[in-house]
């Protein structure tokens, strides 16, 4: 018969025993920005659960979130019965008033696990990224959405610090066969206000002075191509008028001279005859 405390150990093992790690933040390698003001990538618990001994059937991982406060650090997931909580986002006030399930997804053993080695792949890389990171606040849809079906993995709240715990779960029993510590606490990032934007040159680099330089003097040299525009359009429209004074001098000079050398310029367009040869007529044809 085997000792007691190797009975106690075995007990304890296969009802669920605390594993002593704690949820991460992504690496940078994956996640450059993060977190971010509402959303904070995280480590998928890989090779945490199955490490001591294999894992026969089915199991799930459910990822908690609360915020961080005091009266809540040591705060169970747990029913008496090994229950996981259903707790939904906003009937916990997005985490203030206790933690909330925010994922859900199926334990991924370590001999399955993708190459990175492919990470570069452009057709591989989503799935890879997903296999090894989950990603909290990513769905805004779900808060205003009212069919909306599933968990409610709503934005976070910038500017505040969340914790996180995995809990393994019998998707055969619905009971939780182990779980991580609460993570550190993890805080969002925090807008920034406009005010303290640092506009100084010196905080910025050589391609963005270049960029700025070129877009500042664009409005002047759009301007002056606009005067000389008008400048042209003024020397077209003098040429334009200077020929045709030359066609009409060249039109009077045409019009042949009257025969009189009193008469006046315009009497040599007049196709009347003149007044005095009107009078003669007359007197002709009286006689």
């Amino acid at each position: 018969m085997p000792p007691l405390w190797a009975m106690l150990a075995l007990s304890c093992l296969r009802i669920g025993w605390t594993v002593d790690l704690q949820p991460q933040l992504a690496s940078i390698t994956f996640a450059t920005n993060n977190p971010t003001l509402t959303t904070v990538a995280l480590e998928k618990p890989l090779c945490m659960f199955d490490s001591t001994e294999p894992l026969e059937g089915t199991y799930g991982i459910y990822l908690y979130v609360m915020a961080d406060l005091a009266g809540f650090r040591n705060t169970s997931v747990l029913d008496r019965d090994k229950t996981p909580l259903r707790a939904t986002f906003q009937e916990t006030m997005g985490g203030r008033t206790g933690p909330y399930k925010a994922a859900a997804f199926d334990l991924t053993a370590c001999s399955d696990l993708p190459n990175l080695d492919a990470v570069r792949d452009v057709n591989q890389a989503l799935g890879i990224l997903d296999a090894y990171l989950v990603r909290v606040g990513d769905n805004r849809s779900c808060l205003w959405d009212p069919n909306f079906q599933g968990l409610c993995n709503a934005p976070l709240l910038a500017a505040t610090a969340y914790r996180f715990k995995y809990v393994l779960v019998n998707m055969s029993t619905g009971l939780a066969q182990d779980e991580s510590l609460w993570s550190d606490p993890i805080r969002t990032k925090q807008p920034t206000p406009y005010a303290a934007i640092d506009t100084w040159p010196g905080r910025r680099s050589g391609g963005m002075i270049v960029i700025t330089s070129i877009l500042g003097s664009l409005p002047f040299f759009l301007l002056v191509g606009f005067a000389g525009a008008i400048a042209l359009s003024f020397l077209d429209m003098g040429g334009f008028d200077g020929e045709t004074t030359h066609d009409s001098q060249i039109t009077q000079e045409a019009v042949p001279k009257s025969l009189g050398a009193s008469e006046p310029a315009y009497a040599s367009v007049n196709l009347r005859p003149p007044l005095d040869r009107a009078e003669v007529f007359p007197s002709k044809l009286q006689d």
